[in-house]
């Protein structure tokens, strides 16, 4: 007998139909097909699509369902700065103790990074985030990033997916981790800022 997928499943399931297009942008979920897809009932589909919508990856729009949001250059030019300040804010935070035991870390991520591909790169490039992150001890600035940087998983599939973006990406990661190995946190932040500025002035160029 098939296992029935948990919410975890289900979640991570969705989620990878909406980044890499078999759930388009500006599409209507369709609950009945898709439960029937993932082997689930409606109801814990539901709360699956009601999860994501909290999350910003769906829409829940009264009389229709659930809907996959369009891409939204505007989106975009408001929320990649803000991620950018926010993360450096909380590498800014964080011990240069602390931050002194992580680049040979993040180069270990980096490496994964460069033999991932599609979904499974966006992944690898949250984890690397995570882990720069992981000694700032302010829950709160952390909390704020947790909420925000979910709303921006279907743009940084896009990103990723252009030519070249992720050799550029991994290369300022890179970056980042030498010159915490270096005890220079002021370019470690710019160059954590440029990170996210590059993708907004691909992402956001449509609509300027």
């Amino acid at each position: 007998m098939a296992r029935t997928p948990l919410r975890s499943d289900l979640l991570e399931q969705i989620t990878g139909r909406v980044l890499d297009g078999r759930l388009p942008a500006g599409a209507r979920v369709n609950e009945v097909h898709l439960a029937k897809e993932l082997g689930v009932s409606r109801t814990p589909l539901r709360e699956a699509l009601i999860g994501l919508a909290d999350r910003g990856l769906l829409v829940s729009a009264p009389g229709r369902g659930f809907l996959v949001p369009p891409f939204d250059p505007d989106e975009v030019r408001r929320l990649y700065p803000l991620v950018a300040e926010l993360e450096a804010l909380a590498l800014r935070w964080t011990s240069p103790v602390e931050l002194a035991g992580l680049p040979d870390a993040l180069d270990a991520v980096a490496d994964e990074m460069a033999l991932a591909t599609g979904a499974d790169l966006s992944e690898v490039d949250d984890r690397w985030h995570a882990l720069l992150l992981s000694r700032c001890p302010n829950p709160h600035l952390l909390r704020l990033i947790e909420q925000t940087k979910p709303l921006l998983k279907r743009y940084e599939s896009a990103y990723f997916a252009g030519d070249g973006h992720a050799g550029e990406s991994i290369g300022e990661h890179r970056r980042i981790a030498a010159a915490l190995r270096e005890g220079d946190l002021a370019t470690a932040s710019a160059v954590l800022v440029a990170n996210w500025v590059k993708a907004l002035a691909y992402l956001g160029k449509d609509g300027k």
